[in-house]
């Protein structure tokens, strides 16, 4: 299992007040991270009705390598950039079934 494909779905809800901050924090990761080991898809996307929220769309190679980039330097800026600018943040991993 820990060798299959791993999608992420991530949700980022920024506080009102902190979006263009949130929104240019997370845009700073896209291109660092498509170049990481085992990064195969990095999108990020913004909701057409709430403004405020933000969904990263990732497939990764395993588990691990996704795991490695979650304790990446540019992961842990952004964090730390946008800490208290954000509402609520939740994570899905996923595997595909069909």
């Amino acid at each position: 299992m820990s060798n299959q494909k791993l999608t992420i779905v991530a949700q980022i809800l920024a506080k009102e007040e902190h979006r263009a901050l949130v929104k240019s924090e997370l845009l700073k990761l896209i291109n660092v991270t498509k170049a990481e080991e085992g990064c195969i898809d990095y999108d990020l996307y913004q909701d057409n009705e709430n403004p405020n929220l933000f969904l990263f769309y990732e497939n990764w190679e395993s588990r691990e390598l996704w795991q490695k980039h979650m304790e990446s330097q540019h992961v842990t800026m952004c964090t730390k950039a946008t800490e208290d600018a954000v509402e609520n943040v939740i994570l899905n991993e996923m595997t595909g079934i069909g």
